[in-house]
């Protein structure tokens, strides 16, 4: 068997050598070993305790933009959602583009409420934002296409905010749609002493009662406040007093029908609003929402008494929607217009300057000419101070849509309107008529620059739809192409003129002919009329006018051409350079 090694050692020791280090060296060295201290991380790159990283999934740690549309009653949903989670650590932010989460709070009044509410949500998935929705849209229809995988917080359980927040961040999808019940009972919804952060914080907002007792055959809202369900009186006033210890000094009540509060709970309107008044302190106001006139008609003669006082605004919302008994039983409103005459004739007579706002719907379906200027001989009888007028809207899944619907033409009418810009969210042509009322038209490149003709079949606040009439001509103003963008204007004229200057002064230049100068001298005068004595090319001319006053002294000086050929183009543009180019070809 071969050795392991050529020879054998006699001691372990011998393995070491004379240039190892030895064991009293080696303790030497240990003892003047210095610590390598570790570098702490910069201050910049420590993350703040109050401020988590982007990416956290922990509760309470992100930032929230709420986004709100409708009536008071939602306005007074958002307030109590955003305190709450305000209240659980998230930070409410304004800046939409900042926010991890968006809450989407819809109205589902009317059709471009809807729409805008759809159109945040397809921006949120565009941003890669996560999205809770809440509001009459999503409790009404939770099933919609647009809806789906969506976290939903219906409008009975607001008080539940926080946990499907939460649960979204996660990248859970919750829907809480339940009503509030106790012992079978409905109720008005989420506690009145939640956490809020009021828009105003000058102004409360208590809504009274959810829901009404009406059917009307237009409405979507019912589909989702459901039937009447009152708050009790105590809680009202105690949120009241809350509210004014807080600094609020104005108070408004809210509902989808204030006079019918308290129907289900055994009491009324006039009952609470006296408690009311009661605690209202010196110099703050108490402001009623809308009413229906068929539950304000038995307590006219308490309504006028409160609404005399000094701490309650003399202003009531009385809906009239229409002036036709016959459209107002199709809309199933539950009264006739003598009833309507009867509460206003009423309240103007016993609450002297009282202001009374309504609101009309144009182009119910079944509305005739008649009907309609009925309505219109209500409103110059009454000349409303507040009047609101809607357009009819078929709301999905309500009777009224079912019904034949009023023409468009009827609704609008046909005008005729120059198209000229691109709206700021290019989605449409902006045109004018000829009341320069802004019309928004379809995004067809043949329409820009041109007359069209359309039919008006939406309104809004600052604008107007229209949609192109199939057989109607598109007449072209302009008997000459429009500039490019950025081409300069004013020149058009000019540069014919330019051409004809430098063929002569090519012949001047090459031949020395006196005649051929006073040719050029002449077309000279001539273009300096067209430009005018102040042009921007003034000073480039003096200078121009200059050298040629050398060259034509010393007309041999062919350099002081080329000089004179540098300056003109120096006072050129681009475009301008582009045309002299070809100018100076001629030949």
């Amino acid at each position: 068997m071969p050795a392991a090694c050529d020879s054998l050692l006699e001691d372990i020791e011998d393995i070491v050598s004379a240039q190892d280090v030895k064991p009293h060296d080696r303790q030497f060295a240990r003892k003047n070993v210095v610590p390598k201290v570790r570098k702490r991380s910069s201050q910049k790159n420590v993350q703040a305790d109050d401020d988590p990283p982007s990416d956290s999934i922990i509760p309470g740690a992100q930032k929230i933009w709420i986004r709100t549309w409708g009536c008071s009653h939602n306005n007074s949903d958002g307030e109590y959602m955003a305190g709450q989670l305000a209240s659980y650590g998230y930070k409410i932010t304004e800046n939409a583009a900042e926010a991890d989460l968006w809450l989407l709070n819809s109205c589902t009044v009317k059709s471009p409420a809807e729409d805008h509410f759809r159109n945040s949500i397809k921006k949120a998935q565009e941003d890669n934002k996560k999205v809770v929705l809440a509001g009459c849209v999503p409790q009404a229809q939770p099933r919609q296409d647009y809806l789906k995988g969506l976290s939903i917080i219906g409008v009975q359980q607001i008080d539940r905010v926080v946990e499907v927040v939460e649960e979204t961040i996660k990248g859970h999808s919750v829907r809480l749609l339940g009503q509030k019940k106790d012992n079978g009972k409905r109720l008005g919804g989420a506690r009145l002493d939640l956490p809020k952060i009021r828009k105003n914080p000058l102004i409360e907002i208590i809504s009274i009662n959810t829901g009404c007792l009406n059917a009307c055959t237009y409405c979507k809202t019912k589909h989702a406040r459901g039937d009447l369900a009152s708050y009790p009186i105590e809680e009202l006033v105690d949120r009241a007093k809350q509210s004014f210890q807080e600094g609020v000094c104005e108070i408004w009540l809210t509902s989808e029908d204030t006079g019918a509060y308290g129907r289900d709970i055994g009491t009324d309107l006039p009952t609470l609003l006296w408690k009311l008044v009661d605690v209202i302190p010196e110099g703050a106001m108490l402001r009623l929402g809308m009413t229906n006139p068929p539950y304000i008609l038995e307590h006219l003669e308490e309504m006028a008494k409160i609404l005399n006082h000094p701490r309650v605004y003399a202003f009531l919302h009385i809906p009239v929607q229409s002036a036709s008994d016959s459209i107002l039983m199709d809309m199933k409103r539950e009264y006739c217009v003598a009833d309507f005459k009867r509460v206003v004739d009423f309240l103007k007579e016993k609450v002297p300057g009282i202001t009374i706002a309504t609101d009309i719907i144009c182009g119910f379906p079944g509305e005739t000419d008649e009907d309609f200027q009925d309505t219109m001989k209500l409103v110059e009888e009454y000349r409303f101070p507040s009047l609101f007028i809607n357009q009819f809207y078929p709301r999905p899944g309500t009777p009224a849509a079912k019904i034949h619907q009023v023409p468009a033409l009827v609704v609008g009418e046909r005008q005729r309107v120059l198209v000229t810009e691109e709206s700021f969210d290019s989605q449409f042509y902006v045109a004018h008529n000829q009341f320069y009322e802004q019309v928004l038209v379809p995004k067809d490149p043949e329409f820009m620059g041109k007359m069209v003709e359309v039919d008006i079949y939406e309104a809004g606040k600052h604008f107007m739809k229209g949609r192109p009439v199939s057989d109607a001509n598109v007449f072209t103003p302009s008997i000459t192409r429009p500039l490019a963008k950025g081409e300069v204007s004013g020149i058009t004229e000019v540069w014919p003129q330019w051409t004809l200057l430098v063929k002569n002064l090519q012949q001047v230049h090459r031949a020395h002919v006196h005649q051929e100068w006073n040719l050029w001298t002449t077309h000279l005068e001539e273009l300096l009329l067209l430009l005018g004595g102040g042009c921007m090319w003034q000073s480039k001319w003096s200078l121009a006018m200059k050298t040629l006053g050398i060259f034509w002294h010393k007309r041999k000086n062919i350099p002081t051409f080329a000089r004179w050929d540098s300056h003109f183009q120096l006072s050129c543009s681009s475009q301008q350079k582009k045309l002299y180019a070809t100018g100076d070809q001629v030949q």
